[in-house]
């Protein structure tokens, strides 16, 4: 087997430097290797996809559940690309279950069928699912446990929620060939639902790196991760308030010490809107990828029903770039934007990513992003 990307970097790459960003957040992790530019010990061309909300309950079901093509007409025009990556991660915005009631007190519950849904997943080529959000828990312990279960069963990995506080906490892990990709899934969404001691729940955690329970379980997951020398690290994060266009400073700072801490890329979601790009040490953190495929309502001035396909291209044992194709979420099935939604798409995304200074190229419909050391 090739030597593991830590493996290949230990010898070399500039001094940890602490991160200076608001709240006087921690330095870097001493054993986490953030070299720039990143390496990944192969030769190979790889695409490795990203993907906002995925909610498949509630009209979404009951479009799908009994048609015979539903776990494949659910992705409308964006099957085969889908299917083409190499490895596709997914907010998974729902539990799979046919057990549990509803939890009082909430205005929305998001449940699917995973007799269909768990075929949609696995038709899509999805290869991890995150589970830390603010509807996993919406059916109760049962429905929960229930959806690592299934999608286990469909040789689909996930992270982000469990039996008990150290379950909901533990890295996921994806190959391709003698590649090793490490997933970590952490929420700051709905603390009524975080996993705790032996009671089940999400990975919850505050956004910021000072606060102690954030450094505990989002750094020990870190760390886990880490030990297991993959090759590649992503953090997927639940995380920020709804129908905010741009992420705050609080948040902001999380991302950069993520990467800090040894995560390769973050890929954000949450506020059902995309927010800007940034590229941090030569790793891409996408601060909110949006909605992929639901059932809302598209809100006034939001249009929360756009969004990309966001592609991590590896290139000559490196990461290359951040391709970007624009999509659209007919109400409950999602396709490629045409030219009209697609140039509102790039116009925003590029405004939105302004304040980060980065750089965006023009890719046939979508956008690249470059991922670039600083001078």
């Amino acid at each position: 087997m090739a030597p593991t990307r830590r493996t290949v970097l230990a010898s070399g790459g500039p001094a940890l430097g602490s991160l200076t960003a608001v709240s006087g957040c921690l330095g870097a992790d001493d054993d986490a290797d953030v070299s720039c530019p990143p390496s990944v010990p192969t030769d190979a061309s790889l695409r490795l996809g990203f993907v906002g909300d995925v909610m498949l309950g509630r009209s979404v079901d009951e479009r799908w559940r009994d048609a015979p093509d539903g776990p494949t007409a659910v992705w409308g025009s964006m099957l085969d690309e889908l299917q083409s990556l190499d490895v596709l991660v997914a907010n998974l915005e729902c539990c799979l279950s046919d057990r549990g009631e509803p939890r009082p007190g909430r205005t929305f519950h998001f449940r699917a069928s995973p007799k269909w849904a768990v075929a949609a997943l696995d038709r899509a080529g999805v290869s991890c699912a995150g589970l830390a959000n603010n509807h996993l828990f919406d059916f109760g312990p049962a429905a929960l446990t229930d959806t690592p279960a299934h999608l286990a069963d469909a040789g689909i990995a996930s992270a982000g929620a469990g039996v008990d506080s150290e379950t909901a906490f533990e890295p996921a892990f994806v190959e391709i060939g003698d590649l090793s990709i490490a997933v970590v899934a952490v929420t700051d969404q709905s603390p009524s639902y975080a996993a705790d001691g032996d009671s089940p729940g999400t990975a919850y955690a505050p956004l910021d790196p000072n606060h102690p329970l954030t450094r505990r379980r989002v750094g020990g997951a870190l760390a886990a991760a880490r030990d297991a020398d993959p090759d590649l690290l992503v953090v997927t994060a639940h995380w920020g308030p709804n129908w905010v266009t741009e992420p705050g400073e609080t948040q902001q700072a999380f991302a950069r010490w993520l990467v800090d801490n040894g995560a390769d890329v973050v890929h954000g979601h949450s506020a059902h809107v995309i927010q800007g790009v940034e590229v941090y040490r030569g790793r891409p953190i996408m601060y909110d990828t949006g909605n992929f495929v639901d059932d809302y309502a598209v809100k006034d001035g939001y249009r929360n029903d756009r969004s990309f396909l966001f592609e991590l291209h590896i290139e000559d044992g490196r990461l290359a770039a951040l391709e970007l194709t624009p999509v659209e979420n007919a109400y409950v099935q999602v396709g490629r934007a045409d030219e009209a939604v697609a140039e509102w798409l790039r116009e925003t995304l590029r405004e939105r990513s302004r304040p980060f200074g980065t750089a965006i190229e023009r890719d046939g419909l979508g956008l690249r992003v470059p991922l670039s050391c600083p001078a």
